[in-house]
């Protein structure tokens, strides 16, 4: 496969040039996208009920075209997964992203054009692989193979001509054959739906591979390779895949899960590169070494908008597009697309670390945080508290969760997080301690909830023993896929079904 490698790595590279052109003129990229998605869209159904015709510029489209969440977007989408066309986008719409649902429903089914998927998803997996091989030239990549893990599709029972499914299974359904000659395993078992026989059967397809590069969620893929080594009987996964050099991962935050990694990766030759995409689109690529932030992707069919985190649940809260973002503060994402998603909310919250060029990270989600004292924790603090509290502990998390814990009389509230360790701490107490003293520092709203005990009380940790993560997915339905361990929530459902699993556990033992 070396001549494959030579002329692929070749392409790859020529996209770097084109993303050097949008790093030099990142406003005027975005307004062109602003125009190409309003004139496509003009004769659409949506387009018409907003006047896309009379739009000539941003003012006017943010005073014609509301704010929109999935629910407002519902009775559109549904009747196109019906089959009706020109409804959001003017091109075919066949196919729909199932992904995690809302308050009142299971799922959402975000809909896919053919644009969206050759101008932003096929193109986001091609700038993974360019911006990878112009970092590292010495780099063999091409010269085996890739696995990807990802879900399932199925056809629509509701319409004979609609399918939906995870969005890593449609892609890899749509894409073209020579680069499935360069992934592994083969369709038929990679888009299986039953997730345990179908990990089962990857384990084994795959072993015997020269695998050079994964991708999948880290929760996940960490899954499948435990599962290699018991199968191999080795110690760690470059015994089985020698010239494994890169894993490109995103959904969830990595750094609960690198110590993991390295543990089954001993290899300074490896490289991480995160990724932020999903269902909606494809949005960021880690485009440094040794940075925790990505590249905001800016040609990819999406017009971005942005709402300060703090003014979000607001009656009027201030939109703002790109040419007016701030470094170091907290926003949620609006995206307009080329898939028919109009200043839509994607539910992301992110921090921009440089706006020359546009660079970010993911922060939290607009409904995974604890908010119920006024402390305003969100999964980066939560994340960067724990990696804290395990550097000084030696301990490694495998999994998490947390919510709060209700005021009573005479009692303060407090957070209660339940914690899978792949290495226990030595003192549960220490941990805990230097936990709180992390978001203490890190958020300055819960140190001051925590004065005193007044409002908060210390957290309560929780070790439960391990796969009990797992086994909870499982019990939802949530095994594989798109799915995420919730990290944060603002009430105590979660951890309440994890807490009676574990007590179900210990009762019997």
């Amino acid at each position: 496969m070396s001549l494959i490698h030579s002329i692929v790595s070749w392409v790859m590279k020529q996209r770097v040039h084109q993303i050097e052109l949008f790093l030099k003129y990142p406003h005027e990229v975005q307004l062109d996208w602003f125009k190409k998605l309003i004139q496509s869209a003009r004769d659409t159904e949506f387009g018409k009920q907003h006047g896309f015709k009379d739009i000539s510029n941003y003012r006017q489209f943010a005073e014609q075209v509301p704010v929109r969440d999935y629910e407002a977007l519902k009775p559109y989408i549904e009747r196109m997964m019906m089959g009706e066309q020109n409804v959001l986008w003017s091109t075919e719409v066949r196919w729909f992203a199932k992904s995690s649902g809302t308050t009142s429903d299971k799922s959402k089914f975000i809909p896919l054009s053919q644009e969206s998927l050759e101008e932003c998803h096929f193109k986001g997996g091609k700038d993974m692989l360019a911006i990878y091989c112009n970092n590292h030239p010495e780099s063999k990549i091409f010269s085996g193979k890739g696995l990807t893990l990802g879900g399932s599709h199925q056809i629509n029972v509701k319409s004979g001509n609609t399918w939906f499914g995870d969005l890593s299974a449609i892609i890899m359904e749509h894409l073209p054959v020579w680069v499935e000659y360069m992934r592994t395993p083969d369709l038929n078992i990679a888009l299986l739906g039953e997730w345990e026989s179908k990990l089962e059967r990857i384990a084994h397809h795959t072993i015997e591979e020269d695998v050079t590069n994964l991708s999948g969620v880290p929760s996940w893929m960490l899954v499948l390779l435990q599962r290699i080594l018991e199968i191999k009987g080795s110690k760690n996964i470059l015994e089985v895949w020698p010239n494994l050099e890169l894993f490109m991962h995103g959904g969830v935050n990595f750094g609960p899960y690198r110590d993991q990694y390295k543990a089954l990766i001993p290899s300074d030759q490896m490289h991480y590169l995160e990724t932020y995409n999903a269902s909606e689109g494809f949005f960021g690529i880690q485009d440094r070494d040794n940075y925790d932030d990505m590249l905001l992707m800016l040609d990819y069919g999406i017009f971005y908008e942005f709402i300060p985190a703090d003014q979000f649940e607001s009656s009027n809260p201030k939109v703002i597009w790109l040419d007016e973002v701030q470094t170091d503060v907290n926003y949620v994402v609006l995206i307009t697309t080329n898939g028919g998603l109009w200043r839509y909310v994607i539910g992301d919250v992110i921090r921009f670390s440089s706006i020359n060029p546009y660079r970010m990270r993911i922060v939290g989600r607009t409904k995974q945080y604890i908010n119920t004292f006024g402390e305003e924790l969100m999964v980066d603090n939560a994340e960067r508290a724990l990696a804290i509290a395990c550097e000084k502990t030696g301990a490694i998390v495998r999994e998490y969760t947390a919510g709060p814990v209700y005021m009573e009389l005479n009692n303060s509230g407090g957070h209660e997080w339940i914690i899978e360790f792949d290495k226990v701490p030595e003192h549960i107490g220490y941990f805990t301690e230097v936990l709180d003293n992390a978001l203490k520092t890190l958020n300055s709203d819960y140190e001051a909830k925590r004065y005193k005990n007044m409002t908060l009380a210390p957290p309560r940790v929780h070790v439960v023993e391990q796969g009990t993560f797992y086994n909870w997915m499982k019990e939802r339905g949530k095994l594989g896929g798109q799915n995420k361990v919730p990290r944060l929530a603002n009430d105590r459902q979660y951890l309440e079904g994890l807490l009676n699993l574990h007590k179900e556990s210990l009762s019997a033992v």
